[in-house]
């Protein structure tokens, strides 16, 4: 099955969404069994695929491999990279992608990637490439074996100057090759709406897939957010903030999120791609709470 066919129209016709988890690699050895136990957990909810996160200038590369190839071996499971322009000249890239291939990686989600720390704006490696779509044009020019993904931005990215020039460089993506669009995080649906409805009036035409992170922790979510810009409703902080108990937290980040989710079932979306953060409780209890 082709990467866009799972979020396709023909498939939510039979009652069927696509599904997908994104995992990063674990720092430490050790912590490799609980993640597996985790990627173990989310399968009962037959995922099309799990995604794993690439370090800026590819300080992560051999992990994100590694667990790639091991999901793929012991599982054998749909994978999908995440690749970025931070740090790599186009040889790296090609490198990276040629690794990949020879691993039995299926998608590539195609970042430009957030500037390392320390570093306030992205810079452009001497060999390699400035833009996203850059990124796509590329892979579709010596990879076309690749599935492609390529980030959306509900509340505008924060470097766009504004939200006409955002969907403007997402349009290139997509008109560049891309297949499916995932979103970053949000906790307005209705910023999601008004986003899609604006995808569409542009004439992007691939699923435009949300991006959901249940909240488990105010300090984690806020900082989290913080980094993405993204838009926490003052109502649902007040809730989380009554307790700093992990369970009162745990409890109302679930609830917000199985709400999330189901009106966003109940809008047609075509499939959801959840950020886990290498834990299956949170997600598991909300796709079991939303009857998936």
């Amino acid at each position: 099955m082709k990467l866009g066919d799972y979020f396709s129209a023909t498939r939510l016709q039979t009652g069927a969404r696509g599904l997908s988890f994104e995992l990063f690699p674990p720092k430490k050895a050790e912590l490799l069994p609980g993640l597996l136990k985790t990627v173990e957990e989310l399968q009962r909810f037959k995922p099309d695929f799990f995604t794993c996160t690439y370090g800026a200038g590819g300080a992560t590369r051999s992990g994100t491999l590694s667990l790639l190839e091991t999901l793929k071996k012991n599982y054998n499971l749909k994978i999908a990279s995440h690749l970025t322009c931070v740090g790599s000249t186009m040889d790296q890239l090609r490198s990276y992608l040629s690794d990949a291939k020879s691993i039995g990686v299926d998608y590539i989600v195609a970042l430009r990637g957030d500037p390392p720390k320390g570093q306030t704006e992205f810079q452009q490696t001497e060999g390699g490439l400035r833009y996203a779509n850059e990124l796509v044009a590329m892979l579709r020019r010596e990879y076309p074996d690749f599935g492609i993904l390529v980030a959306g931005y509900p509340e505008v990215h924060q470097e766009a100057p504004s939200a006409e020039v955002d969907l403007d460089n997402l349009k290139r993506k997509v008109d560049t090759g891309a297949d499916v669009v995932v979103t970053q995080l949000f906790y307005n649906n209705e910023d999601f709406y008004r986003f899609r409805d604006l995808c569409e009036k542009a004439g992007i035409k691939i699923p435009i897939v949300p991006g959901v992170l249940p909240v488990i922790s105010l300090a984690s979510i806020q900082r989290i957010a913080s980094l993405c810009k993204a838009a926490l409703p003052k109502d649902f902080v007040d809730e989380l903030a009554k307790s700093d108990q992990e369970d009162w937290q745990f409890k109302v980040g679930t609830e917000f999120a199985t709400r999330q989710v189901a009106d966003l079932i109940q809008s047609g979306i075509p499939g959801i791609h959840f950020y886990v953060l290498n834990s299956s409780r949170a997600t598991s209890k909300v796709l079991d709470a939303v009857h998936w």
